[in-house]
Order: C-alpha cells, then sequence, then structure tokens
C-alpha cells in the first residue's frame, strides 16, 4: 500500500517491503522535495547525465514500485531505498540534504517501533486525525475499521492472495454488496475525483458507512476462516457475500429514516 510521508510540508510517497523489512520511497518525490524543481524527471535525467557512477548503477539504485500516481491510478514509479536515496542526495547540491538524511532515519526508526509495538502505529494515526478535527468517536471507528481490514488482508494473504490488483477485486465486491457501488463509484458519488482523487474513500465516510465497511469486511474474514477457500474465485464469492450481509444491514437501518 502507498504511504504518504510528509518532509517539511512536501508528500513523498512510500511502501513498505514486507520481505526485505524496509521502506521505499517514490525518487520523483524525493528530487521534488529537494530541489523545489518544476520538473523533477527533467532534473534527474540532468543529474545521470552528469554523474557517471550514478547512471551507471541506476538499474541497482533504483527498482520500479507500484505506487499512486498523480492521476490517482497505480502506476510503477521509479523508488529506492535509504541507501538508494543517499546515494541519489550525493548527486543533488541541496541545503535540505542534511534534514532530510535525519528526515530519513527518524521514519525507518518509527517503523521499527512500530513494528514491535503495532499500538504505537495506532496512535500515531489517531494524533493525525485528531490534528485534522475528526471527532473523537469517529476516530475510533475508523482506527477499528483499519484493524478489521488488517485482518481480512491476513486472511487473503494466508489463501496465497497477495496483489495489490488481486484485493482491490476482492473490495470492490464487497463495496459493491454493501453500498451498491464500487470504491472508484463511491468516490465519484462523493467528489472525491479530479483535484481530490488520491484523498482516502474512508476518511470521508459517516460513522454508519463505516460501520457497514466494516461489517462487510469482517464477515467476509469471519466466511473465509471457516470455509478455508482455495482458489481467488471462491474468495470473491465470499467477498460478495460478507459485503451483501453488511448491504442488508445498511438497507434495513436506511427504513428507519
Amino acid at each position: 500500500m502507498t504511504n504518504i510521508k510528509l518532509f517539511q510540508g512536501n508528500k513523498i510517497r512510500s511502501t513498505w517491503n514486507e520481505e526485505e523489512g524496509q521502506w521505499y520511497f517514490s525518487v520523483v518525490d524525493v528530487v521534488e522535495a529537494l530541489t523545489n524543481s518544476n520538473d523533477p524527471k527533467q532534473y534527474i535525467k540532468k543529474m545521470r547525465s552528469r554523474d557517471e557512477a550514478l547512471n551507471f548503477n541506476w538499474g541497482t539504485i533504483c527498482t520500479p514500485v507500484e505506487m499512486i500516481a498523480l492521476d490517482g491510478k497505480r502506476r510503477m514509479v521509479q523508488a529506492a531505498h535509504v541507501k538508494g536515496l543517499f546515494r541519489i542526495i550525493q548527486s543533488i547540491p541541496s541545503p535540505k540534504a542534511e534534514p532530510f538524511k535525519q528526515w530519513l532515519a527518524q521514519v525507518g526508526y518509527e517503523r521499527v517501533l512500530e513494528i514491535e509495538n503495532p499500538e504505537l502505529a495506532q496512535e500515531r494515526m489517531k494524533e493525525l486525525y485528531e490534528k485534522k478535527c475528526y471527532p473523537k468517536d469517529w476516530i475510533d471507528k475508523r482506527l477499528r475499521g483499519i484493524a478489521i481490514r488488517q485482518n481480512l488482508t491476513d486472511e487473503w494473504k494466508r489463501r496465497g492472495i497477495t496483489t495489490e490488483q488481486d484485493y482491490a477485486i476482492l473490495t470492490a465486491e464487497i463495496s459493491k454488496a454493501t453500498f451498491g457501488m464500487t470504491p472508484a463509484e463511491y468516490k465519484e458519488f462523493k467528489g472525491l475525483t479530479n483535484k481530490n482523487k488520491n484523498q482516502n474513500l474512508r476518511d470521508h465516510m459517516d460513522d454508519l458507512e463505516l460501520i457497514f465497511t466494516m461489517l462487510g469486511e469482517r464477515v467476509t474474514t469471519e466466511i473465509s476462516q471457516k470455509e478455508d477457500p482455495e482458489t481467488f474465485e471462491e474468495s470473491k464469492k465470499i467477498a460478495k457475500r460478507g459485503g451483501k450481509v453488511a448491504g442488508v444491514a445498511r438497507k434495513e437501518t436506511e427504513l428507519m429514516y
């Protein structure tokens, strides 16, 4: 999953590689943050042309990683881990270089602490939502929803489902059965397209929407654990059934209003 980190107000896309146990950061985002360039891709080309050693080793320093692009779609972007970024920074004459190195070290350190104690990650996220002025009861539901979602993706991983595309397909099945719309359609319904397309749909849900989302995903997890599906198609049917339970609850609730 794409994570957005902030360095001095600049958004840095990143993703955590579980197998390697380290962060990968978007190189374009890093270069833009350090140089304030209006065309960071062109800056990278010029940087590589003047640093032959960097250019020669570019294929080992950078690797294509799937992240959310500026158009809101998932695309392969050039990314590097901390060691690779340190080498790239050597070719960028920027007064921000040293603060950025310290920022990278802090990001990595916080991630290690969160792995050892997941409650720290929840506390950090809670503080983030509080700063955005979300009400406490909403934040509690949002954090609970994140935990339920994690349990679901862990269950899918146990079934051999590991790609973001497959997760998206299964999530769409739950969403369609729950709300009658895929997540993409729901974002459009809520006006989270165009300039707001990178915003998280669940951050724009009200209490009941969060509850129905949690219900659909939790029921899907329970069914999967009980029935032990062996194929992706079986998991897809289970996702639809889990979402249907939440969809029935949603419709019954709407009749009360």
